[in-house]
């Protein structure tokens, strides 16, 4: 029969005491928000490649299963990283005389924190956000673009077409990063080495190239960056245009 929970007591009174009497730490418990962060430190430390449930779950000190607890899965995963990335995003208060330059601005902030996490941009590709901090940066553009006088379906598109330019800029920033990091990627070249392969190449076949090498590598990432938002936004017309 098994002893009643007195008894038992009576029985952990009599063995020997421990030397140490301190009761063991708890765990933390597992949660969305410690989910999200211990994802983050995973793509800062070894890049958004390394991402996986399990290794979400190593970092945590548990197992996969305990994550499925609190995440669907890893779609979920990234739609929680892109959230909590977008939570930072400071929104201006839309002004008609000056919405180009707010929506710069606002996609300069989500660049900007993705370059922070290598890679991190890829789970902003093809998926529909659901997190409701990426919707409020995305009805704050949407409301720049409004205010600037712009139809609704062509905000809608315009702002497609901007988030996807800022995601892909971002994605090669870290890809050209990363390939740097690794002596047998020769291939990721310099600007003076760069100058000097389109200088070299054959006047006949290449005339232009050779001809305007120094315009063809111009600009740091950032200006590029500054130019395509630019070709974009200042093509958008007011519908009363």
């Amino acid at each position: 029969m098994t002893a009643d929970p007195r008894q038992r007591r009576s029985a952990l009174h009599a063995q020997p005491t421990p030397e140490s009497t301190a009761p063991a730490p708890r765990k933390k418990p597992i949660t969305v928000g410690r989910i999200t962060d211990a994802a983050l430190e995973v793509v800062a430390a070894e890049g958004y490649d390394a991402l996986t449930i399990r290794r979400v779950a190593a970092v945590l000190g548990t197992g996969p299963s305990s994550l499925y607890a609190h995440i669907v899965n890893k779609d979920d995963l990234d739609d929680l990283l892109i959230g909590r990335l977008y939570a930072g995003v400071v929104l201006p208060e839309p002004d008609p005389a000056s919405w180009r330059e707010q929506l710069l601005g606002v996609y300069t902030q989500i660049r900007d924190v993705y370059l922070e996490y290598p890679g991190v941009s890829r789970a902003a590709l093809a998926v529909v956000p659901t997190h409701l901090e990426t919707l409020r940066v995305g009805e704050g553009i949407l409301a720049i673009l409004l205010a600037g006088g712009i139809e609704p379906r062509t905000a809608g598109w315009a702002r497609d077409a901007l988030s996807l330019y800022v995601s892909a800029y971002a994605l090669e920033q870290s890809l050209v990063r990363q390939r740097r990091r690794h002596e047998d990627q020769e291939w990721v070249l310099g600007d003076e080495e760069l100058l000097a392969r389109f200088t070299a190449l054959p006047a006949e076949r290449f005339p232009r190239t050779r001809l305007h090498a120094a315009e063809l590598i111009s600009g740091t990432g950032h200006d590029r960056f500054a130019f395509a938002l630019g070709l974009l936004v200042n093509n958008l017309r007011p519908a009363s245009d």
